[in-house]
């Protein structure tokens, strides 16, 4: 029997996709964080999920690696070996670390991630203090490469975003769900663009710029991954309502108890089937009911239908550069993944 003609090999998976590239960023990652005061290296490490309180490595749970694998692809999109992106990889970690660190404090979350949030951990001054030395790890880490200048200038845009983002998102809180003041899913959508999309989209145009990408194939993954980080928030949203706790790690319903003005409620509130929905959010024992009420006017499928607007937005400017095929092929398996996660 003659041999058969061998296969095209199949194309990574996300989550392979993900390992391949944490796993070069981490020597780097670990390497920069090693070289803050021993103490704040410390709480970095912990809110990696590196180690305890103390200093024992642990193994816990850590992020995705979203940003870092997306700094990585950007390289390898334009043609330059992924660890041409490596800088820009862990300088976007170290920030959304950053953010997140903070976000915890400013928020009142206890917890990261099935753990203590740092601020719990060690303190809510410590936490800030290990903030503030990973952002600026973040802009040592980008200034000392070939590219520096132009490479801290594109995450001083997106850090500039961010807090834009954040600060319409603490003012959102005391703003009513009813009445000419309640915050649109526009507004919504405008912030979730800058506390979220702003950092992805600076993480695929930041490993793209090292790689020596030209400036179009910059600026169009910098909006492909402001819409990928719109799209993960709205799916983030509903997980929030309707996400499996054992999947989310999140109580049910928890974003309903907590009153947050997530893109789904705000949707929903817009339909007259809705009028009842600000009595039942003030309610935390009727979440079921909010969760229900929300569905049946429509603010789940709104949130899903925006998602995938975002999703074909991203992929539309995908491929309206030059990208090699791989990485390109990986960003847009990527985009699958993140946003049609657990739904």
């Amino acid at each position: 029997m003659s041999a058969l003609p061998s296969a095209v090999q199949a194309p990574p998976s996300a989550p392979d996709i993900l390992h391949r590239c944490r796993k070069l960023v981490r020597p780097a990652l670990t390497e920069a964080v090693g070289r803050l005061h021993p103490w704040v290296a410390e709480m970095a490490a912990y809110s990696f999920g590196w180690c305890e309180v103390g200093g024992a490595p642990a193994a816990a749970p850590g992020g995705k690696g979203v940003r870092q694998a997306l700094a990585v692809l950007g390289a390898e999109a334009a043609g330059a070996d992924g660890r041409a992106g490596v800088p820009a990889a862990v300088a976007v970690e170290l920030v959304h670390a950053f953010s997140l660190l903070h976000d915890d404090i400013m928020d009142g979350d206890a917890t990261r991630r099935r753990r203590p949030a740092v601020w719990k951990a060690y303190g809510t001054g410590p936490a800030v203090l290990a903030g503030d030395a990973l952002f600026a790890l973040a802009v040592e880490t980008l200034a000392v490469t070939p590219g520096g200048p132009g490479a801290v200038r594109l995450l001083s845009a997106a850090l500039a975003d961010l807090v834009r983002g954040q600060a319409d998102d603490l003012l959102f809180a005391a703003r009513p769900f009813g009445g000419p003041q309640r915050v649109t899913p526009e507004e919504y959508r405008a912030m979730a663009e800058h506390k979220t999309g702003a950092l992805l989209g600076c993480a695929a145009a930041l490993g793209a710029a090292l790689g020596g990408a030209p400036e179009p194939a910059v600026a169009a993954l910098d909006r492909a991954g402001r819409h990928l980080g719109v799209a993960f928030q709205l799916v983030d949203d509903v997980l929030g309502i309707w996400g499996d706790p054992a999947v989310t790690g999140k109580p049910a319903g928890g974003d309903l108890r907590e009153r947050k003005k997530t893109f789904p409620v705000l949707a929903a509130l817009g339909s007259p089937a809705a009028r009842h929905l600000p009595a039942l959010l003030a309610a935390p024992a009727r979440t079921e009911e909010a969760a229900a009420l929300i569905e049946e006017a429509g603010g789940r499928a709104a949130a899903l239908d925006e998602a995938r607007a975002h999703t074909a937005a991203a992929r539309a400017l995908l491929t309206e550069v030059p990208l090699t095929a791989r990485a390109a092929g990986e960003l847009h398996g990527l985009l699958d993944f993140l946003v049609g996660r657990d739904l």
